[in-house]
């Protein structure tokens, strides 16, 4: 495996192996891997031929200092974990390598704009501007290839995919399961920040989620409704506060009118648990309308057997 920290080498990499017909796979990361990212490298090694993953704790898409000062680096074990899971380059730049003039931040960003103003986007604001520049910049130094993203963080995946659709790069972006610990807790880099009893308590999000699903299944329409019994499963836990709770058009992320219209629906949820904030989220489907009987109208003479 080879690990570049600089964008010439990685681009030259990359484009060698494409050189040589292979199709190049892409997991962009910030590091501290766990089971969930192992997965993204192993379907990408499971795709392509040559396995690429980057590794970048990306300040641009940190509000908090705190958060990013606190964000776990643990580049030796996901060297490792890279490699076992399939990985033959990995690029893990320093911020000067990605933003020259750091502390300073770049004269050139990326926004996208619309259906992704809502949820994290208000929450964090700033933050998805943060994450399309830089996917922009790994994509531009990347070159074609097939990107894998995780649906855990489904309100980026869309602006990922909205922003190689805008601007036409040649990137195939595929989303992948959430990968869940067996109690249901979505796997996680900030899952390690939190104490024995917050990491209980974080349960609480995908029992939640389980709540919305078994709503939206047994025929509930309203997402006013779907939301507010998301809501009360979190306000069972005092070591957890609600930031939202809400079901949404898994495409436009509207909250509709009424659900199972015909739209695909999605369960988005985010809290703070002790000093983390998490976020998750699931499909749900609305039960299927039963088939409309038909009727065939027999005549007089038929039903009667004459003739």
């Amino acid at each position: 495996m080879e690990v570049f920290d600089t964008a010439a080498g990685f681009s030259a990499a990359l484009a060698r192996a494409r050189a040589h017909g292979q199709l190049v796979g892409l997991v962009p990361t910030m590091g501290a891997l766990h089971a969930g990212h192992v997965s993204l490298i192993e379907r990408a090694a499971a795709e392509c031929d040559c396995v690429a993953v980057t590794i970048f704790v990306n300040p641009l898409q940190f509000a908090d200092p705190s958060d990013i000062e606190h964000y776990p680096r643990t580049l030796r074990s996901d060297l490792v974990a890279c490699e076992g899971a399939g990985a033959v380059v990995v690029f893990a730049p320093p911020v000067t390598e990605m933003y020259p003039d750091w502390p300073a931040p770049p004269a050139t960003t990326v926004s996208v704009a619309g259906t992704h103003e809502r949820f994290e986007a208000r929450s964090r604001p700033g933050h998805f501007d943060g994450v399309a520049t830089v996917v922009a910049k790994l994509f531009s130094i990347a070159g074609a290839c097939r990107a894998y993203f995780g649906e855990k963080d489904f309100e980026q995946l869309a602006v990922v995919r909205t922003l190689v659709a805008d601007l036409s790069l040649p990137v195939e972006v595929h989303g992948c399961p959430t990968v869940r610990e067996p109690d249901g807790l979505a796997l996680s880099s900030r899952n390690v920040r939190l104490s024995a009893g917050e990491r209980a308590a974080a349960v609480v999000l995908s029992r939640a989620l389980d709540v919305g699903v078994t709503a939206v299944a047994g025929g509930e329409r309203s997402p006013g409704a779907v939301a507010d019994a998301m809501a009360a499963v979190i306000g069972t836990e005092p070591l957890v506060a609600l930031d939202y709770a809400c079901a949404v058009d898994a495409l436009t992320f509207a909250v509709p009118d009424k659900l199972g219209d015909s739209r695909p629906v999605r369960l988005l949820i985010a809290a703070r648990v002790g000093p983390v904030r998490l976020i998750d989220n699931c499909a749900a489907r609305s039960p299927k309308p039963p088939a409309r009987a038909s009727f065939v109208l027999v005549g007089a003479d038929t039903a009667s057997g004459g003739g």
